[in-house]
C-alpha cells in the first residue's frame, strides 16, 4: 500500500509550510487537523500526521506505539514504510480516516485516554450522542 498518495504528500507539506511561515512572522502556531492516520494491524502502534517536512521524510504529529504514552513528535515516513511485520504485513495507511478534530485535542484526549485508538473510540461515541440527540452539539443548536 502506498502510505502517501500525492494529494496527502501536498496537503502535509502545506501544512508544514503554514507552520514555517507563522513561526517567520511571529504569529502564534497553526494546530491543523491531522490528515493521515498510520496503523500496525497486528498490534497497537497508530500515528496521526499533520506536517511533513522538505526532506520528504520527517513528518510532524502525533505517535502512539502502544504504551500507554502518545506524544508528539516528529517520525520517518520511511522507517514507517520498511516495517516488517508478521504474517508479511506492514504499516498501513487508514484510508477512511476523516477528523474535525485539531492535532491538539488528538493529544490531550488521547493521553487522557491512554491511547490514539481509545481517544478515536472516545469521539465516536460522542458524535453518535451528539446525532441522537443525547448531548446538544458544541454550537448549542
Amino acid at each position: 500500500m502506498m502510505l502517501l498518495t500525492p494529494d496527502l504528500h501536498a496537503a502535509l507539506r502545506g501544512n508544514a509550510a503554514a507552520h514555517h511561515d507563522a513561526l517567520q512572522q511571529g504569529l502564534s502556531e497553526p494546530d491543523p487537523v491531522p490528515l493521515v492516520k498510520f496503523f500496525n494491524p497486528v498490534g497497537a502502534a497508530t500515528w496521526l500526521a499533520t506536517e511533513l517536512y522538505a526532506d520528504g521524510d520527517t513528518l510532524f504529529g502525533l505517535a502512539d506505539l502502544g504504551f500507554g504514552c502518545p506524544e508528539l513528535g516528529t517520525f520517518s515516513l520511511a522507517e514507517l514504510a520498511s516495517a516488517r511485520l508478521p504474517l508479511g504485513l506492514g504499516i498501513e495507511r487508514d484510508i477512511g480516516f476523516m477528523t474535525a478534530h485539531p492535532l491538539s485535542t488528538w493529544a490531550s484526549w488521547s493521553r487522557r485516554a491512554g491511547s490514539i485508538l481509545a481517544a478515536e473510540t472516545a469521539f465516536r461515541r460522542l458524535a453518535r450522542a451528539e446525532n441522537d440527540g443525547e448531548i446538544p452539539p458544541p454550537d448549542g443548536g
